[in-house]
């Protein structure tokens, strides 16, 4: 399946990607490495030997956005390897083996066996933080401590456990809640439009986007060049109360109150719950880009105390 929805999009979205890079303040370095289903990107920076950082970003982005605001002070204090998601718009390569049968457990596992990690903290915001809550259900053992971000717990209902006819009405009522987010706006990216949207998905401190002439360029070309679809293999889990409580006491939550994706129930989901929580008043889904600061701070002091 095409990344890409044409070789000119592509190239807009991998040129305004190497943009970003240049402004993240660090030294790193670009690796790609095999797995089953591709070649895997990974952005790489820190001191060898400082506590280990797993970095996942979100569906319809790449790493190079996701922490251009947290690669620099996070590289201080850990080795960061920022993973490229396969079948994201980043620089990861599917092959023929990504596709139904494609297991993010079974990656992320060859991940950490090729950069030779036993355990490590992980992190990682919206999709990206399911993937930290997914990583630590099924290998608590090489997960020292996850931080989620931007992200809710992935508890179902019970209902939605026994019951299909249930289950296809909050999978319908999930899609319905993410049309109203991002359209119209995403269907027709102008640059209105793209400021329009990232303003709805964000707190007062939009701006951190919308003054970036970097950021704003790669973002209108993820939503005009990327196809959302090469995402369609990566699955979402729903856990059960026993996997929710199993996984409690490693994660933590960090959430922007302003988030829209939290105001249409995940952060009800989070304190019904009882999941180890920070709410941020006035921020939004950009949260580690927004406060990026308090963000970085926080992420120091939950993972090394």
């Amino acid at each position: 399946m095409k990344k890409y929805r044409s070789k000119k999009q592509g190239n807009i979205i991998l040129r305004t990607y190497d943009e970003l890079l240049k402004l993240w303040g660090c030294d790193f370095i670009e690796r790609d490495i095999p797995t089953s289903f591709g070649t895997t990107h990974i952005i790489e920076a820190g001191k060898d030997g400082s506590p280990v950082l797993v970095l996942f970003h979100g569906v319809g982005d790449d790493s190079a956005l996701m922490w251009i605001f947290n690669a620099s002070e996070l590289s201080r204090h850990f080795k960061i390897y920022a993973i490229d998601t396969i079948g994201g718009p980043g620089k990861s390569v599917p092959n023929e083996n990504y596709n139904e049968s494609f297991d993010d457990i079974i990656w992320i596992d060859q991940i950490f066996d090729c950069l030779k990690i036993d355990k490590a903290f992980i992190a990682g915001v919206s999709n990206g933080g399911y993937l930290v809550q997914y990583y630590t259900l099924k290998r608590p053992q090489r997960v020292l401590k996850g931080i989620s971000i931007s992200s809710t717990v992935s508890a179902a209902a019970p209902s939605e456990l026994v019951d299909e006819k249930n289950a296809r009405k909050a999978k319908a009522a999930a899609m319905k809640n993410m049309m109203k987010i991002f359209l119209p706006e995403a269907l027709f990216p102008t640059d209105r439009n793209v400021s329009k949207l990232i303003k709805k998905m964000c707190g007062k401190n939009y701006n951190v986007f919308t003054d970036n002439p970097v950021i704003m360029a790669h973002y209108k070309g993820l939503l005009r060049g990327f196809n959302n679809m090469a995402m369609r293999y990566h699955k979402v889990i729903a856990f059960t109360s026993t996997e929710v409580d199993s996984i409690r006491d490693k994660l933590i939550y960090l959430v922007g109150e302003e988030d829209p994706f939290e105001k249409l129930g995940g952060k009800e989901r989070l304190i019904e719950n009882k999941m180890n929580v920070t709410f941020y008043p006035d921020a939004g889904h950009g949260l580690n880009h927004e406060l990026y600061s308090q963000i970085n701070q926080k992420i120091v002091q939950v993972l090394l105390g």
